[in-house]
């Protein structure tokens, strides 16, 4: 294939990995795809993505790599397989969110197996990845830049290149900065409603009463919306999901000396959501964290 137009494989097509796939395809890209569990991928078929069955098939011969999975040690489990089918000078677009531990070993294996390493992690959640207008994060060479450049329009409304080598995570860094605000955000809105059902407040007098000040903002509004409405399902950023990067969040603030107290709360809620059996609905909620049934 040409820079211009490369094929890729994308591993994972979960929330977020199924309609980067789509995207891709849609703008005529040649797209393979696997998942773990191969019916979230087959779907994919009606596209023209070719749907494989191992993720060696999937990346043999691809000039892209794009994996979208849970974690760092789900990514490096995934690769690992796929490393008979892996072509050395291919481009890896690293999008898991992975953390700082985690990157630090999907770079190590990326070095040992010849990959140009692209770390790319995406911000936002399901409608905007459907839409094709995803923020992609992005450190790596400029070499890769021109192999990625149609891989990322389609999956993103823009690209923000960080740092021109990925080793250092330049790009997972801010991903993990941007992600605390995320949380922080979502878990005051829930902690909002929820104390204002604890007091008997009417939630749409709080919401009036913010409005178009400096304490409104559109997540504050998309929150709510869910948890008033009952629209946790499907998620666009699950809790189960949601807890996970939490944890990624404090783990690297304690790697850099920095106490994360508000995000290590938050991880907590998340999983009392979970427990409460939330963790595969938005993570908007942590709403039901603040009771106790």
């Amino acid at each position: 294939m040409s820079d211009n137009t490369p094929s890729v494989a994308v591993l994972g097509t979960g929330i977020m990995g199924f309609p980067m796939a789509r995207n891709l395809a849609r703008v005529g890209l040649d797209v393979r795809a696997w998942n773990r569990g191969r019916a979230k991928a087959a779907p994919l078929a009606a596209d023209g993505v070719r749907v494989a069955d191992t993720p060696a098939d999937a990346v043999r011969g691809a000039d892209v790599v794009l994996t979208m999975l849970f974690d760092g040690p789900a990514a490096l489990d995934v690769m690992r397989d796929a490393a008979p089918g892996l072509r050395a000078g291919a481009v890896w677009a690293q999008s898991t969110t992975a953390g700082l531990d985690g990157f630090d070993s999907l770079a190590a294996f990326a070095r040992e197996h010849g990959l140009v390493l692209v770390d790319a992690p995406v911000l936002g959640t399901k409608q905007p990845a459907e839409e094709g207008k995803l923020t992609v994060l992005a450190a790596g060479p400029e070499e890769a830049r021109g192999t990625l450049s149609p891989v990322f329009d389609a999956i993103g409304g823009r690209t923000v290149w960080v740092a021109d080598e990925a080793a250092g995570g330049a790009a997972t860094r801010l991903k993990l900065v941007l992600n605390s605000w995320v949380l922080t955000v979502t878990h005051g809105a829930a902690e909002a409603l929820a104390l204002a059902k604890g007091l008997g407040v009417d939630p749409a007098d709080f919401l009036a009463a913010v409005e178009g000040g400096p304490l409104d903002m559109g997540y504050l509004r998309a929150k709510s919306r869910l948890i008033l409405d009952g629209g946790l399902t499907p998620p666009s950023f699950a809790t189960a999901t949601a807890e996970k990067d939490a944890r990624l969040i404090v783990a690297a603030g304690e790697r850099a000396g920095v106490r994360l107290d508000v995000t290590a709360a938050g991880a907590e809620r998340f999983r009392r959501a979970a427990e409460q059996g939330h963790g595969q609905e938005d993570m908007a909620a942590s709403y039901f964290a603040s009771f106790d049934d």
